[in-house]
């Protein structure tokens, strides 16, 4: 949703300054640990300084700022049709799911949890697919029906048979990624145009504190010289693998954040690279992992300030919560992050629909429910228009003290552009509520669902391209 500026700002444009200031230097005096030589050659030709004896990098301030500059400020993450391409850099927000998780609320069984299968990727692309505000799908979560060999072909596949929208999700090691750029040139047409319009993107991580492994870097590697667009997204964890000080957490991982990044340009110049956030805390009082924390929401609102500082598209998180089950907590949980890290103008913001416990579970309900939040803050971005014709000054004139505007003209002609209409929010008086059975969000949710996949089975790819697809890779019969 296109939005005319930021809306809220959780640092001061001295505090941005600070802690930009305190991720430079902590990449040029401490540096990144890098488990494995592969890349130090090409790396150090790029005017990366290499520490051979202890395996780290550093970055000199001109270097790094040599290297970011590489990173274009603006492209487009494709869709496979068209409809839903996402334009990085462009003053756009855009919400998604999260991925990669295990465990998943069943409503059709009893309301319990069971591990995630498949069939949940499929379910949870189509849901996408149907979910208007839900702009882009990553791999929901694991399946564990699927042995390790062709993993990532049968899932890749299944989400690319079952949404058009754009498709981001992570790779064990780089012969899962050799599958997903294959299995994507042949839905192309060839390799050349999936470079033109990429429709997919790959997630990988940088390990806080302060260290990336080789399987990250040879999947950075095959991905960019490729055209595929990345992220390489620290996740460090207040008072666990970063400072218990926000600040402190923010100048880590701002620096991981960036020297991604620098790598990824120092591998490909001008590889189409997200700046990756997803910080969060921990709850010391039992040590548990707070994906919902309000904190959380603040640093990747403060995320967004740090990457536009230098132009670059940003991969945040949103929209996670501690609660097991679509209710009150999960609300206002998701509600916070998602809103502020929105009106602070990140582009990217992932997690924001389906899951729960901590980015542990998913439900298909809360995709729906989520889907019905995002529309409220696309609302909220949108704003209000003010000119001659919102302003109303004729209609008020014609119909004059007394009177109302049901049946005016302009309130038709307004009807559909000046209001939000939810699905899922209880808005009929106490008697209809109760002759209806007293419908809540939850079993509304749950309807739609069940509506939805039934009539979403189809699959998006044509006949003849599966049937080519299944001579190339046989493997992936197993999945129709």
């Amino acid at each position: 949703m296109k939005k005319n500026r930021p809306l809220f700002r959780q640092l001061t444009p001295k505090q941005v300054r600070q802690i930009d200031e305190n991720g430079r230097r902590i990449l040029e005096e401490i540096g990144i640990h890098i488990v494995g030589d592969t890349v130090f050659d090409r790396l150090h030709k790029a005017g990366v300084d290499i520490d051979y004896d202890n395996s780290r990098v550093r970055f000199s301030s001109d270097c790094l700022s040599k290297l970011i500059n590489h990173a274009p400020p603006r492209f487009t993450l494709f869709s496979q049709d068209g409809r839903n391409d996402l334009q990085m850099g462009k003053g756009n927000v855009y919400f998604g799911n999260g991925g990669r998780v295990f465990r998943i609320l069943d409503m059709n069984k009893g309301g319990g949890y069971r591990y995630t299968l498949l069939k949940d990727v499929i379910n949870t692309a189509i849901l996408v697919d149907h979910l208007e505000y839900i702009r882009f799908y990553i791999i929901a979560c694991q399946a564990h029906d699927l042995g390790p060999e062709d993993y990532h072909l049968k899932d890749f596949f299944c989400a690319f048979n079952h949404t058009t929208k754009h498709v981001m999700g992570g790779c064990d090691d780089v012969q899962g990624a050799e599958h997903v750029w294959k299995l994507a040139s042949l839905i192309a047409g060839n390799e050349s145009r999936l470079r033109e319009r990429p429709f997919v993107s790959v997630i990988t991580n940088m390990t806080s504190p302060l260290t990336c492994d080789a399987n990250t870097l040879n999947i950075l590697d095959y991905c960019t010289c490729r055209g595929i667009p990345v992220t390489c997204a620290p996740a460090p964890i207040a008072s666990a693998t970063a400072p218990a000080t926000l600040a402190g957490t923010l100048s880590l991982m701002h620096a991981e954040a960036l020297a991604g990044v620098a790598i990824t340009q120092a591998l490909t110049p001008g590889a189409k690279v997200l700046y990756g956030a997803v910080p969060a805390t921990m709850d010391l009082r039992t040590m548990e992992y707070t994906m919902g924390a309000v904190e959380m929401g603040m640093m990747n609102t403060s995320a967004v300030q740090l990457a536009k500082l230098y132009n670059l598209p940003i991969y945040a998180s949103g929209g996670l919560t501690e609660a097991k089950r679509p209710d009150i907590q999960a609300g206002f949980e998701k509600l916070f992050s998602n809103v502020t890290v929105a009106m602070a103008g990140a582009d990217y913001i992932h997690l924001a629909a389906g899951l729960m416990d901590s980015g542990n579970s998913l439900s298909y309900e809360q995709f729906v429910i989520d889907n019905e939040l995002i529309g409220m803050i696309h609302r909220i971005l949108t704003g209000i228009r003010v000119d001659e014709e919102t302003l109303g000054f004729d209609v008020i004139s014609s119909v004059g003290p007394g009177g109302n505007y049901v049946m005016e003209e302009h309130t038709i002609n307004h009807m559909h552009d000046e209001y939000f209409y939810p699905n899922l929010c209880v808005r009929s008086n106490f008697d209809v509520w109760e002759e209806k059975g007293h419908p809540d969000m939850l079993t509304k949710a749950h309807e739609i669902v069940e509506k939805i996949l039934v009539k979403g089975r189809e699959s998006r790819l044509e006949p003849d391209l599966i049937k080519r697809i299944t001579k190339v890779f046989p493997a992936i019969l197993e999945t129709l």
